[in-house]
Protein backbone atom coordinates (compact mmCIF):
# COMPACT_ATOMS: atom_id res chain seq x y z
CA UNK A 1 0.00 0.00 0.00
CA UNK A 2 3.30 2.42 1.00
CA UNK A 3 4.38 1.48 -2.41
CA UNK A 4 1.18 2.28 -4.29
CA UNK A 5 0.95 5.86 -2.38
CA UNK A 6 4.29 6.53 -3.59
CA UNK A 7 4.18 5.67 -6.60
CA UNK A 8 0.76 7.58 -7.31
CA UNK A 9 2.47 10.96 -5.53
CA UNK A 10 5.17 10.56 -8.59
CA UNK A 11 3.20 10.36 -10.72
CA UNK A 12 1.15 13.24 -9.66
CA UNK A 13 4.14 15.19 -8.98
CA UNK A 14 5.24 14.40 -12.92
CA UNK A 15 2.17 15.75 -14.11
CA UNK A 16 1.56 18.75 -12.41
CA UNK A 17 5.29 19.90 -13.32
CA UNK A 18 5.59 18.84 -16.35
CA UNK A 19 6.83 21.01 -18.83
CA UNK A 20 5.71 23.93 -21.20
CA UNK A 21 6.90 21.24 -24.13
CA UNK A 22 3.81 18.90 -23.07
CA UNK A 23 2.02 17.35 -25.82
CA UNK A 24 -0.42 19.94 -26.01
CA UNK A 25 -0.87 19.46 -29.81
CA UNK A 26 -2.88 16.94 -28.99
CA UNK A 27 -5.84 19.61 -27.79
CA UNK A 28 -8.69 20.67 -30.18
CA UNK A 29 -8.55 23.95 -31.36
CA UNK A 30 -12.09 24.20 -31.47
CA UNK A 31 -12.14 23.67 -27.79
CA UNK A 32 -9.04 26.38 -26.95
CA UNK A 33 -11.38 29.44 -27.56
CA UNK A 34 -8.38 30.54 -30.01
CA UNK A 35 -7.63 34.20 -29.81
CA UNK A 36 -9.69 36.98 -30.15
CA UNK A 37 -11.03 38.02 -34.00
CA UNK A 38 -8.61 39.41 -36.36
CA UNK A 39 -8.08 43.21 -34.88
CA UNK A 40 -6.07 46.00 -36.29
CA UNK A 41 -2.81 45.70 -34.46
CA UNK A 42 -0.93 48.57 -37.08
CA UNK A 43 -1.17 51.74 -34.98
CA UNK A 44 1.06 50.04 -32.07
CA UNK A 45 4.62 48.96 -31.96
CA UNK A 46 5.94 46.00 -31.46
CA UNK A 47 8.65 44.61 -29.59
CA UNK A 48 10.10 40.87 -28.57
CA UNK A 49 11.01 38.86 -25.84
CA UNK A 50 11.80 35.67 -24.85
CA UNK A 51 12.01 34.00 -21.13
CA UNK A 52 11.04 30.17 -20.76
CA UNK A 53 7.67 29.05 -21.49
CA UNK A 54 5.89 31.67 -23.58
CA UNK A 55 2.11 30.83 -22.09
CA UNK A 56 3.79 32.39 -19.00
CA UNK A 57 5.43 35.63 -20.66
CA UNK A 58 2.79 36.50 -22.74
CA UNK A 59 0.34 36.59 -19.41
CA UNK A 60 3.07 38.80 -18.31
CA UNK A 61 3.55 41.01 -20.72
CA UNK A 62 -1.07 41.47 -21.88
CA UNK A 63 -1.24 42.68 -17.89
CA UNK A 64 0.74 46.13 -18.40
CA UNK A 65 -0.65 49.01 -18.92
CA UNK A 66 -0.03 50.37 -22.43
CA UNK A 67 0.28 46.47 -23.85
CA UNK A 68 -2.77 45.81 -26.25
CA UNK A 69 -2.21 42.53 -27.22
CA UNK A 70 1.12 39.74 -27.12
CA UNK A 71 1.24 36.38 -29.03
CA UNK A 72 3.10 33.57 -28.33
CA UNK A 73 5.32 32.10 -31.01
CA UNK A 74 9.07 31.32 -32.24
CA UNK A 75 12.13 33.61 -32.97
CA UNK A 76 15.87 33.04 -33.08
CA UNK A 77 16.49 30.11 -34.78
CA UNK A 78 16.46 29.14 -39.10
CA UNK A 79 13.67 26.84 -40.01
CA UNK A 80 10.75 28.38 -41.23
CA UNK A 81 7.54 28.27 -40.58
CA UNK A 82 8.40 25.68 -37.08
CA UNK A 83 5.78 23.53 -35.34
CA UNK A 84 5.86 23.23 -31.49
CA UNK A 85 6.92 19.90 -31.89
CA UNK A 86 9.81 20.67 -33.63
CA UNK A 87 10.90 23.66 -31.45
CA UNK A 88 9.94 21.93 -28.45
CA UNK A 89 12.89 18.91 -29.89
CA UNK A 90 15.43 21.81 -29.29
CA UNK A 91 16.73 21.27 -32.99
CA UNK A 92 15.75 24.42 -35.11
CA UNK A 93 17.82 26.84 -32.62
CA UNK A 94 14.11 28.80 -32.39
CA UNK A 95 13.12 30.33 -28.89
CA UNK A 96 9.88 30.31 -27.19
CA UNK A 97 8.76 34.14 -27.59
CA UNK A 98 6.06 36.85 -27.45
CA UNK A 99 5.41 39.33 -29.76
CA UNK A 100 3.90 42.71 -27.58
CA UNK A 101 1.92 45.14 -29.48
CA UNK A 102 2.29 48.56 -27.10
CA UNK A 103 0.82 52.03 -27.25
CA UNK A 104 4.48 53.90 -26.43
CA UNK A 105 2.49 56.83 -25.28
CA UNK A 106 1.46 54.60 -22.43
CA UNK A 107 4.56 52.25 -21.76
CA UNK A 108 8.16 52.63 -22.98
CA UNK A 109 10.15 50.08 -24.70
CA UNK A 110 12.92 50.53 -21.68
CA UNK A 111 9.78 49.43 -19.29
CA UNK A 112 9.11 46.89 -21.13
CA UNK A 113 13.02 45.30 -21.12
CA UNK A 114 12.30 46.23 -17.63
CA UNK A 115 9.55 44.16 -16.73
CA UNK A 116 11.62 40.91 -19.02
CA UNK A 117 14.28 40.95 -16.53
CA UNK A 118 12.30 41.61 -13.54
CA UNK A 119 9.96 38.48 -14.43
CA UNK A 120 12.64 36.20 -14.93
CA UNK A 121 15.75 34.60 -13.78
CA UNK A 122 18.48 35.71 -16.39
CA UNK A 123 21.33 33.87 -15.52
CA UNK A 124 19.78 30.15 -16.59
CA UNK A 125 19.00 28.75 -19.51
CA UNK A 126 15.09 28.33 -19.16
CA UNK A 127 12.81 29.28 -16.76
CA UNK A 128 12.40 26.43 -13.84
CA UNK A 129 10.60 23.54 -14.64
CA UNK A 130 11.71 24.54 -18.38
CA UNK A 131 15.33 24.62 -19.63
CA UNK A 132 16.99 24.01 -22.94
CA UNK A 133 17.39 26.06 -25.59
CA UNK A 134 14.01 26.56 -26.72
CA UNK A 135 13.49 28.48 -23.44
CA UNK A 136 16.50 30.59 -22.99
CA UNK A 137 16.38 34.65 -22.55
CA UNK A 138 16.77 36.85 -25.54
CA UNK A 139 15.91 40.39 -26.22
CA UNK A 140 15.34 40.70 -30.14
CA UNK A 141 15.67 44.06 -31.32
CA UNK A 142 14.49 46.06 -34.22
CA UNK A 143 17.17 49.09 -34.21
CA UNK A 144 20.02 50.44 -33.24
CA UNK A 145 17.80 52.70 -30.04
CA UNK A 146 16.41 49.17 -28.96
CA UNK A 147 20.04 47.14 -28.98
CA UNK A 148 21.04 49.90 -26.94
CA UNK A 149 18.32 49.93 -24.16
CA UNK A 150 18.67 46.40 -24.05
CA UNK A 151 22.26 45.92 -23.95
CA UNK A 152 22.14 49.30 -21.09
CA UNK A 153 19.87 47.28 -19.52
CA UNK A 154 21.14 44.01 -19.34
CA UNK A 155 24.91 45.26 -18.21
CA UNK A 156 23.29 47.89 -15.24
CA UNK A 157 21.97 44.52 -13.81
CA UNK A 158 25.17 42.84 -14.14
CA UNK A 159 26.93 45.49 -12.16
CA UNK A 160 24.16 45.42 -9.71
CA UNK A 161 25.72 42.53 -7.96
CA UNK A 162 21.79 40.83 -7.63
CA UNK A 163 22.71 37.58 -9.44
CA UNK A 164 25.82 35.65 -8.19
CA UNK A 165 26.26 34.14 -11.58
CA UNK A 166 26.47 35.40 -15.39
CA UNK A 167 23.68 37.28 -16.89
CA UNK A 168 22.81 34.99 -19.70
CA UNK A 169 20.48 36.84 -22.04
CA UNK A 170 20.95 37.13 -25.27
CA UNK A 171 20.74 40.65 -26.86
CA UNK A 172 20.03 39.59 -31.22
CA UNK A 173 18.55 40.85 -33.99
CA UNK A 174 15.09 39.89 -34.90
CA UNK A 175 14.84 37.97 -37.80
CA UNK A 176 11.59 36.16 -38.24
CA UNK A 177 9.10 35.98 -35.23
CA UNK A 178 6.47 32.55 -36.62
CA UNK A 179 3.26 32.91 -34.42
CA UNK A 180 2.63 29.88 -32.72
CA UNK A 181 -0.44 27.43 -33.45
CA UNK A 182 -3.94 28.41 -32.26
CA UNK A 183 -4.29 26.37 -29.25
CA UNK A 184 -1.01 27.99 -27.52
CA UNK A 185 -2.79 31.83 -28.04
CA UNK A 186 -4.04 33.09 -24.34
CA UNK A 187 -3.28 29.69 -22.86
CA UNK A 188 -2.52 30.86 -19.16
CA UNK A 189 -5.82 32.92 -19.46
CA UNK A 190 -8.05 29.78 -20.96
CA UNK A 191 -6.49 26.96 -19.02
CA UNK A 192 -6.19 28.23 -15.38
CA UNK A 193 -6.79 24.57 -13.84
CA UNK A 194 -4.55 23.41 -15.92
CA UNK A 195 -1.60 21.51 -13.50
CA UNK A 196 1.31 23.42 -15.31
CA UNK A 197 -0.68 26.48 -15.27
CA UNK A 198 -1.90 26.71 -11.84
CA UNK A 199 1.34 25.43 -10.42
CA UNK A 200 4.13 27.11 -12.97
CA UNK A 201 2.56 30.10 -15.35
CA UNK A 202 0.32 31.67 -12.44
CA UNK A 203 2.82 31.80 -9.49
CA UNK A 204 5.20 33.56 -12.04
CA UNK A 205 2.37 36.03 -12.97
CA UNK A 206 1.55 36.84 -9.57
CA UNK A 207 5.30 36.91 -8.40
CA UNK A 208 5.73 39.62 -10.97
CA UNK A 209 2.62 41.68 -10.09
CA UNK A 210 3.65 41.50 -7.09
CA UNK A 211 6.67 43.32 -7.28
CA UNK A 212 5.56 45.94 -10.01
CA UNK A 213 2.00 46.68 -9.17
CA UNK A 214 2.23 50.06 -10.98
CA UNK A 215 2.61 48.74 -14.06
CA UNK A 216 -0.48 46.62 -14.20
CA UNK A 217 -3.66 47.44 -15.53
CA UNK A 218 -6.62 48.18 -13.76
CA UNK A 219 -8.27 44.29 -14.39
CA UNK A 220 -5.05 42.61 -12.87
CA UNK A 221 -4.50 44.32 -10.33
CA UNK A 222 -8.01 43.36 -8.79
CA UNK A 223 -7.76 39.68 -9.74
Amino acid sequence: MILKKISFASILWIIVMVACACNTEQKSTANTHIKQEAQDLSKYKRAYFASGCFWCVEAIYESLKGVHEAVSGYAGGEKANPTYREVGSGETGHAEAVEVYYDPSIVSFETLVQVFYASQDPTTVGQNPDFGKQYRSIIFYQNDEEKKIAEKAKNALAASGQYDKPIVTEITALKKFYPAEEYHQNYEKLHPNEPYVENVSIPRLKAFQAKHPELLKDEALHK
